[in-house]
């Protein structure tokens, strides 16, 4: 069981009940989660803390909080969707408790992606040790770490990182589609770049964004399901897009340096297999219209 799996290197909470309390407040009553309180608040995620569950928290004290590099938490307060993909990382589906948790070795979360789990010293939430355990609230379980675990990059960070799509970014908030594109995915996504939204007539985009149903049908026009390759899409003549609809696939290759080029719907590809933790990004430049 759980003691004699870790010894005395996890502090355990015996199974603490919280007096009908759900996890949100049982959280604001311990005081040690203060910040995490205010994360989930900006988040817009206390409801779903509150609900029925049964969820596991995996809940990062406010020292844990504290170690993040400065001005990390204040930017991420700023930005409720980023914030809210990395709470939900922390969040698992059930009541998991603390001797079925080391029976696992990986945990999926509510973010989509899966958290690794090490109870051969300890135990490790991705990295971060859990500091005490079964701490239990009328709707789950909380176990306490002591580091905030981060998701890996999924395709809306890897484009943020790059820099190049802020108009493709902008667009898929304005069409409420960042959430999508931030879940489990796989995806592949044809990106068209900053310039190629450029290209547009004049006061297209600003046209697309008042009509969000619109805009959601043309952005869904450039993504696929499933994590299609440069080369797994070279063999293939069209795609179905999340849209509905088909987009063509064509190629050349060069004669001289025998490398391959491929065309969506005649938009150049022109950097391909740009991997992300929930897909793959081919940008494209040109702006694909259904």
């Amino acid at each position: 069981m759980w003691r004699s799996v870790i010894g005395s290197v996890l502090v355990l909470s015996a199974s603490v009940h919280a007096d009908g309390k759900d996890i949100v407040d049982t959280a604001v009553e311990a005081g040690s989660f203060k910040t995490l309180v205010e994360a989930v608040k900006a988040a817009g995620l206390v409801d779903a803390l509150k609900g029925p569950g049964p969820l596991t928290v995996f809940a990062p004290t406010d020292e844990a909080f504290a170690k993040l590099p400065a001005g990390t938490l204040d930017a991420l307060l700023k930005n409720p969707a980023k914030l809210r993909t990395i709470l939900k990382y922390h969040v698992v589906s059930g009541a998991v408790k603390a001797a079925d948790v080391v029976k696992l070795s990986s945990a999926k979360t509510l973010n989509g992606q899966s958290v690794a789990i090490d109870a051969s010293s300890g135990v490790k939430i991705d990295g971060a040790t859990v500091a005490k355990a079964d701490i239990v609230a009328s709707n789950g379980i909380i176990h306490v770490i002591d580091a905030v675990i981060l998701p890996k990059d999924d395709i809306v960070d890897v484009a943020a990182a790059a820099g190049s799509f802020k108009t493709l970014l902008d667009a898929a908030d304005a069409a409420g589609l960042v959430d999508a594109l931030r879940g489990e995915g796989p995806l592949t996504v044809f990106a068209p770049t900053d310039e190629a939204f450029a290209k547009l007539p004049t006061g297209t985009l600003d046209e697309l964004k008042k009509d969000k149903e619109k805009l959601a049908a043309i952005l869904t026009y450039h993504v696929v399901a499933g994590k299609v390759t440069a080369k797994q899409a070279a063999g293939l003549s069209s795609a179905k897009t999340l849209n509905g609809k088909s987009v063509s696939i064509s190629k050349a290759t060069c004669t001289k340096s025998h490398e391959t080029t491929l065309s969506i719907n005649g938009a150049n590809v022109l950097k391909a297999d740009i991997s992300a933790a929930n897909g793959v990004i081919h940008v494209i430049d040109k702006v694909l219209l259904p």
